[in-house]
C-alpha cells in the first residue's frame, strides 16, 4: 500500500465495513523488527513506539536511534508526545515523506510523561490538543497524510466527548480511545465509554484495551461497534415467534370450525409422532421466554435510573443515545412478556378444545339414547293402542285370555326395556357428573391465567412509570 507518496489514503481502509487489526505502539518493542513480524500475521497497520517530539527534533542521533522503516513497512503511524503544536508539526514534516500518519499520544499514564506535560495530562487540555491536530494538518503537505490521537478517559465522561468533538473539529483523522481513566492500570476496561464517543463524533474509533486474543477483537467489536446485530437477530427471533402464536390462536378462535373438527386436525399421525416432544419443548420455550423477559426487565432498570438519565441530560448524544437503548429494552419487554402469556394460552386453548370436542361427541351420543327412548316410547304407545283396541273386540273368555296373555308379554318387555334404559340414563347422569368435575376445574385454572395474566400486565406498567 503506497499511501506515504500520496496517491492513496490511509483512511480507506476505514471504509471498507471490516474491522482493522492494529498493532498498538508498545514501549521498546514496536520497533522496525517487531513490526515486520506482526505484518507476516495480517496485522492492518503497525505504530511505532512513542517518540518525543522535542528530543526527535533537536538530536540527529535521537531520529536515527528511534526512527528506523524501509519500503516493506506500510502502513505506518509514528506516535509522538508533545506539548507544543509548533514542535509536532514540525516533527510530523519531518516523517512524512516516510509514513502514512502521525499519532499524538495523549494517553501515556506514566509519571515522568505527565510530569513534563506529555501523555494523559493532555486530556485535560482540549484546545491544546485541538491546535496541534491543526497544525499537522495544515503544515504536512500531503493531504493523504494522517492526523490521529490516543487518549484516555476522564470520570466524568462528559469532558472525554467535549475534547473528541473539539479533535474533530480540528481535522483529526481518527481517535484511539484506551478505554480506562489516567489512574486506572488492571481495571477493566470502559467499553460503554468507547461506545459512547463512537456514537458522539462521526470519524473513525479504535477501541484500546484488554485485547489480548484474536477472538477478543470481535468481541470488542461487538460491545462498542454501533450495531448490535447478534441482539437485533435474537429479539427477531422472538418478535417472530409471537406473530405465530397470534396466528395460532386467531386460527383457533376461528367459529366456522367446530371443536370435533380441530379435534379430528390434532389427532392426525403428524401430531402424534410429536406427542411425545411436547411437553419437552413447552417447558424449553418457556424457560427461554422467561429468561428473556428477565433480561428486559433487567435492561429496563437499568436504562431507566434517575442517575442515568440526569447524566444523559447533559450531553444531548448520550441522552438519545440512552432512550434509544430504553425503548429496545421495553419493547424487548413487551415481546418477551406477551410471547410467554400467549404460548400458556395457546397450549390452554388447545386443551380447552379437545375437552370441548369430548364434551360435545359426549352430548351428541346422549342425544341419540334420547332419540332412541322416544322412538321406543312411541311404538309402546302405539303397541298399547292396538292391545286395547283387541281387547275391546275380543268376545268371550277365549278372547279375553289372548289379550291378558299378550299384555303379559308386553309388559315383560316393556320392564326389560325400561330397566336397559334405566342403567344407560344412570350411567349418563354419571358421565355428565364427570364433565361436570373437568368443566370445574377447567374454570379454575382459567381463572389462575387471568390472576398471571394480570400479574404480567402489573410488572409492565411498574417498568413503564420507572421510565416516567
Amino acid at each position: 500500500m503506497k499511501t506515504s507518496n500520496g496517491n492513496t489514503s490511509i483512511m480507506d481502509m476505514f471504509e471498507k465495513g471490516r474491522v482493522l487489526k492494529i498493532c498498538a505502539p508498545m514501549v521498546r518493542y514496536s520497533k522496525l523488527a517487531f513490526r515486520s513480524l506482526v505484518r507476516k500475521y495480517s496485522c492492518d497497520i503497525c505504530f511505532t513506539p512513542m517518540i518525543v517530539a522535542s528530543d526527535f527534533m533537536r538530536s540527529v542521533k535521537a531520529r536515527d536511534s528511534e526512527f528506523t522503516t524501509n519500503e516493506h513497512d506500510r502502513p505506518l503511524i509514528v506516535q509522538f508526545a508533545a506539548h507544543d503544536a509548533q514542535t509536532l508539526a514540525d516533527a510530523a514534516c519531518v516523517v512524512a515523506p516516510f509514513s502514512d500518519g502521525v499519532d499524538l499520544n495523549c494517553g501515556c499514564p506514566q509519571r515522568w510523561a505527565m510530569s513534563a506535560g506529555y501523555g494523559a495530562c493532555l486530556i485535560n487540555k482540549p484546545e491544546l490538543v485541538k491546535d496541534m491536530v491543526r497544525q499537522v494538518r495544515n503544515q504536512v503537505d500531503n493531504p493523504n497524510y494522517t492526523a490521529s490521537i490516543k487518549i484516555r478517559i476522564h470520570k466524568d465522561l462528559r469532558r472525554t466527548v467535549d475534547l473528541c468533538q473539539k479533535a474533530e473539529a480540528a481535522g483529526v483523522s481518527w481517535i484511539t480511545v484506551h478505554g480506562r481513566t489516567a489512574e486506572e492500570r488492571h481495571q477493566p476496561v470502559h467499553f460503554d465509554a468507547i461506545k459512547t464517543i463512537k456514537d458522539s463524533v462521526s470519524v473513525p474509533v479504535i477501541a484500546n484495551g484488554d485485547i489480548k486474543y484474536l477472538r477478543d477483537v470481535e468481541s470488542t467489536h461487538q460491545l462498542t461497534g454501533v450495531d448490535g446485530r447478534f441482539m437485533t437477530l435474537q429479539w427477531t427471533a422472538v418478535a417472530l415467534f409471537l406473530y405465530v402464536e397470534i396466528g395460532i390462536l386467531v386460527l383457533l378462535c376461528i367459529p366456522f370450525i367446530s371443536a370435533r373438527r380441530w379435534q379430528s386436525i390434532f389427532h392426525l399421525r403428524i401430531w402424534g409422532s410429536l406427542a411425545q416432544f411436547w411437553n419437552k419443548v413447552f417447558l424449553t420455550m418457556i424457560i427461554i421466554l422467561i429468561v428473556l423477559f428477565l433480561d428486559a426487565v433487567r435492561e429496563v432498570r437499568k436504562y431507566s435510573g434517575k442517575e442515568v438519565g440526569t447524566d444523559a441530560k447533559l450531553q444531548p448524544n448520550m441522552f438519545d443515545h440512552l432512550h434509544m437503548k430504553l425503548f429496545r429494552a421495553q419493547r424487548n419487554l413487551y415481546i418477551s412478556g406477551f410471547a410467554v402469556f400467549l404460548w400458556l394460552v395457546m397450549k390452554r386453548v388447545v386443551t380447552l378444545i379437545n375437552q370441548l370436542a369430548t364434551v360435545s361427541s359426549t352430548t351428541a351420543a346422549l342425544q341419540a339414547q334420547a332419540d332412541s327412548a322416544n322412538k321406543t316410547a312411541k311404538k309402546y304407545i302405539e303397541d298399547n293402542e292396538l292391545l286395547k283396541q283387541t281387547l275391546m273386540d275380543g268376545k268371550g273368555d277365549k278372547a279375553t285370555a289372548e289379550g291378558m296373555e299378550l299384555l303379559r308379554k308386553d309388559m315383560e318387555k316393556l320392564k326389560e326395556e325400561l330397566r336397559t334404559s334405566k342403567d344407560a340414563l344412570k350411567s349418563s347422569m354419571s358421565e355428565a357428573d364427570v364433565m361436570k368435575k373437568q368443566m370445574d376445574g377447567l374454570a379454575r385454572e382459567y381463572d389462575r391465567l387471568l390472576k398471571e395474566h394480570q400479574e404480567l400486565q402489573n410488572l409492565q406498567e411498574s417498568g413503564s412509570k420507572k421510565e416516567d
